[in-house]
């Protein structure tokens, strides 16, 4: 990092950075209990245009006040200026191979189920999509005698077991269910997914469902996806499920992974993203960038809100988010910018009716949603999409945060 040492920043920085962390002053106009997203886009500002002395005192200042373990403000004010920082001195390319090893090597399969259960307790965030997919997907494929799921998303298998007790209990036969997940590099290795197959296969078992499971390798980007790696077979009912997926395939190739999917014939494709526009780049830094900042400023208020104070798993998505806002913000090639170009729910909806007919969510799927809220905190509701549009939207405090709907070809 470029800073030198706290005596060159002036000394009213100090004070405000005081000022910020206690209720603020009456008679103090610099107080703003929200400064830290007045630093980051003045920064922003100056990279975009090349501001060096600018871009310098204000990278200083943010790296004065900035803590990923402070409040709200200093987190987003850590994990921005990093990519800030990146974005200025050319190196988020390797930053981001840097940190995303990092995280590999620490990466085991009980550490990230940890996270993933105890977000899924505290907050409806996943559960949510979860829930709404797994309405769809039974409702598209009841009365059918084989299943087929194609799951390309990132929730390591936490959406099945519900939909296996679903079909255990259905009042016809119970029908053979194939698992067939996608598995991208940031996944983990060989061993996570190996150890996730016999967890189902085993509650598989346990429910009396007959159930087969296979993982599908993709080299990088899930634009490499090929139908023949699918194994589809002409006795079986296709259903897809995409959560937090098609945001990880490459902008420009997106038309084209719609299109793979319709090609798969499926009664039903569900499709879950976060409620983000991260795709305006180059010359519209600044704008990709205040986006950016308003998403995670919401996503790590929920955090701070759901989880105590001290959580492990907190800070883990925390340090999830961190290498997204790296590689939005900082990483312009290699492919490693493409993985985390959110759109929002309008956007995907104009994409996917090239290839598909938007499907309702029934009421009783509905209900199930609205059941599933009731079991948080309060601050969560239900949106429907509005207009021409389709789907639902989770908010939290009024504010879209997830887009879910269902598809037929």
């Amino acid at each position: 990092m470029i800073v030198k040492k706290a005596s060159e920043i002036p000394n009213q920085h100090h004070h405000h950075h005081m000022s910020t962390s206690r209720q603020s002053e009456p008679d103090d106009p610099s107080a703003s209990e929200k400064w830290a997203a007045n630093l980051l886009q003045d920064c922003a500002k100056a990279i975009s245009e090349k501001d060096s002395s600018k871009i310098h005192h204000l990278l200083w200042m943010l790296n004065e006040l900035a803590s990923p373990y402070g409040d709200c403000e200093q987190k987003l004010a850590s994990y921005f200026l990093q990519a800030l920082f990146c974005k200025a001195t050319e190196s988020g390319e390797r930053c981001y191979k840097t940190l995303v090893s990092v995280a590999e090597k620490s990466h085991s399969f009980e550490s990230a189920r940890k996270v993933i259960l105890k977000f899924q307790e505290v907050s409806p965030w996943t559960t949510f999509g979860h829930v709404a997919s797994n309405g769809a997907i039974l409702e598209a494929l009841e009365g059918e005698a084989k299943l087929h799921i194609i799951d390309i998303s990132n929730t390591y298998c936490t959406q099945w077991p519900t939909l296996l007790e679903a079909l255990a209990t259905r009042s016809d036969e119970t029908p053979h269910l194939r698992l067939t997940v996608v598995a991208t590099v940031g996944m983990g290795g060989g061993s996570v997914m190996k150890e996730i197959g016999q967890r189902m296969e085993k509650f598989a078992r346990l429910m009396g469902v007959p159930f087969e499971f296979h993982v599908v390798r993709v080299a990088s980007q899930l634009g490499e996806l090929k139908e023949e790696d699918l194994g589809l077979r002409e006795d079986e009912a296709v259903a897809v499920n995409c959560v937090g997926a098609l945001r990880r395939v490459a902008v420009e190739e997106r038309g084209d992974f719609m299109r793979l999917l319709c090609s798969l014939r499926p009664r039903v494709v569900t499709v879950v993203e976060e409620e983000a526009d991260f795709t305006s780049t180059g010359s519209e830094y600044v704008r990709c960038f205040e986006e950016c900042l308003r998403f995670y400023g919401v996503f790590f208020e929920m955090l701070e809100e759901s989880f105590a104070p001290t959580s492990n798993e907190r800070l883990s998505l925390e340090r999830e988010c961190s290498r997204s806002i790296l590689s939005v913000l900082a990483c312009d090639g290699d492919g490693v910018g493409d993985c985390e170009r959110r759109e929002k729910g309008s956007q995907w909806f104009a994409r996917l009716m090239q290839a598909f007919s938007p499907m309702n969510f029934s009421d009783d799927v509905v209900d199930d949603v609205r059941a599933l809220l009731k079991r948080y905190r309060s601050g969560w509701s239900l949106l429907p999409a509005q207009g021409d549009d389709s789907g639902l939207y989770l908010t939290w405090k009024d504010e879209p945060v997830v887009w879910a709907s269902a598809w037929k070809p």
